[in-house]
């Protein structure tokens, strides 16, 4: 259900603290037997993080509420939304995520990437306070995951984390090599270490290999 924007529209999210205020009094607006069941909302934003839309998507229980990518996405796609904001309010007021909280935004940050409509923050709120994935670098943590990457970016990570192992085991092999010329030549261990930046330890085993 998207929600009249009215004095709204066109506002722009500049701190997190809007999105709290903005979100805690939509949800005053609810009846007060509904205002202890989870609601989950979307923030389509612009470019520069005006306001598109708001979307009531679902409303669950006590403790949960369900949302599919489908649902997160479909109206602000529609409204050309650039990004999102996902919020959902904790009835029991513990702003802690819950390990649904976490999986559902692990998710939809893969759905955004593929949709080149990137999850901006997710939003737990109460009358207390709100928690956010952002500010606490849960987002980044959970930008990192691949339990739901698509098989093709699977792979291509695979080939690009391969290239990067072999440069590396390349630069490795060089710096050997010239550690070993150098012990021929007499230089003292640790000028070897400064010009290659190999250990001591590496550097005194070549020298009993090559002995």
């Amino acid at each position: 259900m998207e929600i009249r924007l009215s004095k709204l529209k066109k506002v722009k999210i500049e701190a997190r603290q809007d999105v709290h205020e903005i979100m805690r009094m939509l949800l005053r607006r609810e009846q007060k037997i509904d205002r202890n069941r989870e609601h989950l909302w979307v923030l389509g934003l612009a470019a520069d993080n005006a306001i598109l839309l708001i979307e009531l998507v679902s409303m669950g229980s006590v403790t949960s509420t369900i949302a599919e990518p489908m649902e997160i996405y479909s109206l602000a796609l529609q409204k050309r939304s650039v990004k999102i904001i996902i919020v959902h309010n904790h009835p029991s007021g513990l702003l802690k995520p819950s390990a649904a909280d976490r999986e559902m935004t692990d998710r939809m940050i893969q759905c955004g990437r593929l949709l080149k409509v990137p999850v901006l923050d997710h939003f737990i709120i109460s009358d207390k306070g709100y928690y956010s994935f952002a500010e606490d670098g849960l987002l980044a943590e959970l930008e990192k995951s691949t339990k739901y990457m698509l098989e093709y970016e699977l792979k291509a990570l695979g080939v690009k984390e391969g290239k990067e192992a072999g440069h590396k085991a390349g630069l490795n092999d060089k710096a050997r090599e010239m550690a070993r010329i150098m012990k021929a030549k007499g230089y003292a261990v640790k000028e070897i270490m400064e010009l290659t930046g190999l250990s001591k330890p590496v550097i005194q085993r070549l020298k009993s290999k090559d002995t």
